[in-house]
């Protein structure tokens, strides 16, 4: 931002020599820098795929319910959501609804899993099927988004959707589909990852280390 001082004078007053207002040679120009706001799609992206990382450890067997629970409700849920909240800032309506919404998503979760561990309000495996029916029909909205953005991120999103819906099938009776979806999920939060590190990457080093792609849509 640029602030220059204006001096002004009544109508018809004489005007004084210390009044008489700078030649712009002797203008001096204030010159404010913007500070520096980091990118919350880091953060965001950090927080999808390490939670979706850790729920497919679990569904396919290789770790407990308690870390992926944590793990859901801290970073996947509160630190995705307040990413989402700082992509609003920006003006970026894609993170914004993105991230705000897995980050619900695993708070969600989360608190499905420790309502059953205490039966209260529990969901059996056809309710929680239902459940990721309606965030299906949510992702593929998101999904035909994500293909105006980049390659790696419409990938991202295409994994995600596939992900979903197996684990919509596995939940109504046939569970193999649930250990396909967890390593479809792997895939697609590594996907996350790599986007994540070409965004990071590129402020680091200033320059395009991890490219993209160009959008599958345009």
């Amino acid at each position: 931002m640029v602030t220059r001082q204006v001096i002004r004078t009544p109508v018809g007053e004489p005007v004084s020599p210390s009044r008489i207002p700078p030649s712009p040679s002797q203008t001096s120009e204030k010159v404010v820098a913007t500070p520096k706001i980091g990118n919350p799609a880091v953060v965001g992206l950090a927080a999808f795929g390490l939670t979706t990382m850790m729920l497919q450890f679990y569904n396919v067997g290789w770790v407990g319910l308690g870390p992926v629970v944590w793990l859901g409700l801290i970073f996947g849920g509160l630190a995705q959501f307040i990413a989402g909240l700082q992509e609003q800032k920006t003006g970026n309506n894609f993170g914004y609804v993105a991230f705000t919404s897995y980050g619900a998503f695993w708070i969600s979760l989360g608190v499905m899993f420790l309502a059953n561990t205490f039966n209260i309000l529990t969901a059996n495996s056809q309710d929680v099927g239902w459940f990721l029916v309606a965030w299906t029909m949510f992702t593929i909205i998101l999904w035909f988004g994500s293909m105006r953005i980049n390659g790696m991120l419409a990938l991202t999103f295409t994994l995600l959707l596939i992900g979903f819906i197996m684990l919509v099938i596995g939940h109504f009776g046939f569970p193999i589909f649930i250990v396909v979806a967890a390593y479809d999920l792997m895939a697609c939060a590594l996907s996350a990852w790599y986007v994540m590190a070409h965004l990071l990457f590129h402020d680091l080093f200033g320059r395009d280390v991890l490219p993209v792609g160009k959008p599958w849509i345009r």
